[in-house]
Formats: C-alpha cells, structure tokens, sequence
C-alpha cells in the first residue's frame, strides 16, 4: 500500500488525538519507523500469545499502515523545510538587489517629480518605513505611482519598464518571502501532523512492546525482539 494512502488512512484518527496527548520523536523518525515494522514481524510469530495475554486484536496487523502513515507524514513536513531553505537562500541572493531598485525608483521619481511639491510628498511617504514587507510594498507603490505619471517618468527618458520591473519585483520577492518563511504556518502544520502520526504509531508500538516484556520476561531469546535497538545503543 502506498504510503500516501496509509497516511489518508489514518488521518481522522491522527486529529483526533488530544493536543496535550501529542508526542514527539525521542529517536530519528527513520529509525523509529524501521524498528516499528521489525517489531510488528518478530511479534506476528508470537502472536497468539500475545492475544491471550490482553494485547488487543488487529494492533499488531496496524503497524506497518502506520508506520507508513508517519513515513508519509515525515516526507511532507522534509519537503516543506526544504523548500523553505531554499526560498530563504534565494531570498539572500535577490533581495539586495530588490531593495536596490527600490531606492532607484524613489530617487529617479524624486528627480522627475522636483517641481510637484505633491507627488514629491507622496515619494516621502513610500520611503517610510523599513523591514522586508515595507520594502516589497515600497516596489508597487513606487510603481504605482510611476505609472500614473508616467508622463513626467517619460519626460526624464524612462519607459514602461521602469514601473513594470518595480511591481514584478515587489510580486516575486514577496512570493519568496513567503516561501522562505511561509509565515511558518504550512511548516508547522505538517510538523504537528507528523508529531500526531508518531504519536499514533507509538501508542501501538508501546502496547506491543509492554506486552512481550512481560510475557517473555523469562525468556531472553524472544524478549530481545520486544526492546529498542536504538535504545541500548
């Protein structure tokens, strides 16, 4: 079953959990998922024994929908961070020359706007201001404002391309800027739901592990199985 689907699968049940019953990772993620599907084979010959001694029908059956339904989860809060990382680099790279143009545009409208106490004011009130939102904002007023004078923008020998760049500019670095830190929320939303994918994989896990401890508390060859090889190390 493809992982995608064991992660639709198990969605409803995954929100359902209690925020305050929410766990997180104490081992990698990979790790973990591994050692759940060995689990769930080592048990599956010690199944029967297992039932008689309380383990509840179908838990041991479960574990590799939703071991792979944290798989799933993992890679879609990976890609997320990723992308972010990206976005933030790119941000890095571009964003000198976003708020260089920014500060060519308000000079070039300074120049020819000089004898227009009115637009020069308006100028003044683009160039308030500071941070990475005033600047992306700054970048379409400016472009704004250029356009609907653009007579006097002509006058001093620019075109349509002067204003044009400045809101594309302000249209890219802020699709970037949201990328880049996506408010966090998208990150976050996918972190909470591969905390809550764990947290169901784990409540199984725990059950068959708690389980086997006793019921082969004696018998260290089967026991073995039942602890976390992470753990010792």
């Amino acid at each position: 079953m493809p992982h995608s689907t064991d992660f639709d699968l198990h969605k409803e049940d995954a929100l359902a959990i209690n925020d305050a019953d929410v766990k997180v990772p104490y081992m990698p993620v990979g790790i973990y998922i591994q050692e759940a599907e060995d689990l769930a084979k080592w048990a599956e010959k010690d199944k029967e024994k297992l039932l008689a001694a309380g383990l509840p029908e179908g838990i041991i059956e479960g574990i590799p929908s939703k071991a792979g339904a944290l798989r799933e989860a993992q890679s879609i809060w990976m890609k997320e961070m990723r992308e972010r990382d990206e976005a933030e680099l790119e941000w890095k790279e571009r964003s000198p020359e976003a708020y260089e143009y920014r500060d060519e545009m308000l000079a070039t409208m300074r120049y020819a706007f000089r004898q227009r106490d009115d637009l020069l004011e308006k100028v003044s009130m683009i160039a308030e201001g500071y941070g990475h939102a005033d600047m992306i904002q700054d970048l379409n007023d400016a472009a704004v404002l250029a356009r609907e004078n653009e007579t006097l923008i002509r006058a001093i020998g620019k075109d349509e391309s002067f204003w044009e760049k400045g809101a594309l500019l302000s249209d890219e670095m802020a699709d970037l800027r949201a990328r880049a830190n996506g408010e966090k929320f998208e990150e976050n939303q996918n972190k909470r739901m591969r905390d809550r994918m764990y947290t169901l994989l784990k409540r199984d896990v725990d059950e068959v592990k708690a389980c086997g401890k006793y019921l082969f508390r004696k018998d260290k060859k089967r026991l073995q199985g039942y602890y976390s090889r992470y753990n010792r190390k």
